[in-house]
């Protein structure tokens, strides 16, 4: 267990997944620059209720369940403003978490064990091959690389990256991505998806 700063989102970051922030309050102004100045990362956890931007109401609920975020590039277009791109890396469980005097939350994060790599089984072949054809038309559409909603390398072959991209770009509710991320076992993640994407009528 360790204890880490938090940056609460309306979105959930799954490991291997791109988040990009554009940062503008002073809380996570200082936060990140200090992950830069010493290439540590931050952990993303959903917001359950209450805003990304500090308000005076507060009312902030976090997700007990999160992923560390590895700062890949970053730039300061003004002072005060700094865009960043993070890749998600592990997960982790959030044992506690407080919030300081000026808005900046720190938790207790007890590590999850990385998704092992298992390879996609035959049956559950249908969202790695529409993953990949949403890839080929975002290609072919001229999208650059540093803009996609995924990055390389495109793990086509591996349950879990195929599971955790569906679970980021699928418009669910909150609860079920959380569900999703907290699956310990790829394949059930991605047989949750397959359905989903049926569901939807968006496998061919």
């Amino acid at each position: 267990m360790n204890t880490i700063p938090l940056f609460p989102l309306a979105t959930t970051l799954f490991p291997a997944g791109v988040l990009t922030l554009r940062i503008f309050e002073v809380r996570y102004l200082d936060m990140i620059k200090k992950c830069i100045a010493d290439g540590s990362q931050f952990g993303v956890v959903t917001l359950l209720s209450g805003s990304e931007v500090r308000s005076p109401e507060g009312n902030e609920q976090l997700a007990t369940i999160g992923t560390m975020a590895r700062i890949e590039e970053w730039s300061a277009p003004m002072p005060a403003l700094l865009h960043v791109r993070c890749t998600g890396t592990s997960r982790f469980h959030l044992a506690s978490a407080e919030q300081g005097k000026y808005g900046l939350w720190s938790g207790v994060a007890v590590p999850i064990d990385d998704d092992p790599e298992v390879p996609i089984p035959p049956k559950l072949q249908s969202p790695a091959n529409a993953l990949g054809a949403l890839i080929a038309s975002l290609q072919k559409d001229g999208v650059p690389a540093d803009q996609m909603p995924l990055a390389a390398p495109f793990r086509l072959d591996e349950s879990a990256w195929v599971a955790n991209r569906w679970s980021e770009l699928l418009p669910l509710p909150v609860e079920e991505k959380l569900r999703l991320l907290m699956l310990q076992d790829p394949i059930l993640r991605l047989q949750a998806i397959r359905q989903l994407l049926d569901d939807r009528d968006l496998l061919s």
